[in-house]
């Protein structure tokens, strides 16, 4: 018995026409910018990445005139182009809010409570995974390491830094990022939207105030291992088990007990963060290297 091919969901209609060209004022804009692009690199050809963040940049995700003109701007096909866009999950193949929220559900995060987080944030929202809110502001997805598992469980707006989550301080989060009140990151600069984002990628300069400056850095558990490569001496610090039992340091060493502003590392949650506790404002639990 023979299977017809609109049973089997096979469309055999005529091929998809080519992708339409931006307006003339657009192109022109992104011209100018694509050929900045390109001169950086001795190979146009490496200037893929870039420049699809530059489309992306434009519309919000990669469109197949996006990747119709870069082809055209790096004398590829769009083929080419293609199965680059759709190889990285950081370009968007269709719409997306204006806000890109991210939530680790990799080991670390997941079982200190990003898999928490993940679910309360569907319900909350009403969307599923790589879905976008009816107001186009937020868009929902799992994502893997953020290489911040000392500040465990990880949320990401915008590849912004959200330390120490709870399914409850997540909602406060995208309820304020809808209602366009100022939603400060934990570490890193101040929030754009995913637009802004891109443009800066595709590497021209973020000319916020203080943004530059205001870069993440990471925790002091996750420089522990550079200090050591580096031969740098650090005052040893001793954890005390969590049922309170005895814990002996080292003979030849000072014990320390943390201060409450050193941040300790994710293992020894739960702790009160300014992500966490809605009475502190956000802003860095530790300078970098403390």
């Amino acid at each position: 018995m023979t299977t017809s091919s609109s049973e089997r969901g096979v469309s055999l209609g005529m091929p998809e026409l080519p992708a339409p060209a931006y307006p003339d004022d657009v192109r022109a804009r992104l011209e100018t910018d694509a050929r900045e692009i390109i001169a950086r690199y001795p190979d146009s050809r490496s200037a893929l990445l870039p420049l699809l963040h530059l489309v992306q940049s434009q519309e919000g995700h990669v469109t197949r005139t996006g990747m119709r003109f870069c082809a055209d701007m790096l004398d590829l096909t769009t083929a080419e182009v293609t199965a680059v866009a759709t190889f990285y999950s950081m370009y968007r193949r269709r719409p997306s809010g204006d806000y890109q929220v991210g939530v680790c559900t990799n080991t670390l995060c997941a079982v200190m409570g990003g898999d928490a987080i993940f679910e309360s944030l569907q319900e909350h929202l009403g969307v599923g995974n790589g879905e976008t809110t009816e107001d186009g502001k937020v868009t929902l997805e799992h994502i893997e390491c953020n290489a911040a598992c000392d500040f465990a469980p990880v949320v990401m707006v915008n590849w912004e830094f959200f330390d120490n989550q709870t399914p409850a301080s997540v909602r406060r989060l995208v309820d304020d990022l809808r209602a366009g009140r100022t939603v400060t990151p934990t570490r890193g600069a101040p929030l754009c939207t995913f637009k802004e984002t891109a443009r800066i990628l595709a590497g021209f300069p973020d000319e916020r105030d203080g943004a530059v400056a205001a870069g993440g850095s990471a925790g002091p558990a996750s420089l522990a291992g550079l200090k050591l490569a580096k031969g740098e001496a650090t005052a040893a610090r001793v954890v005390h088990p969590r049922d309170g039992g005895p814990h002996d340091a080292p003979q030849d060493r000072a014990a320390h007990d943390p201060s409450t502003t050193e941040h300790l590392s994710s293992h020894d949650a739960p702790q009160d963060t300014s992500a966490s506790d809605p009475s502190h404002p956000a802003g860095p639990t530790a300078e970098e290297g403390e």
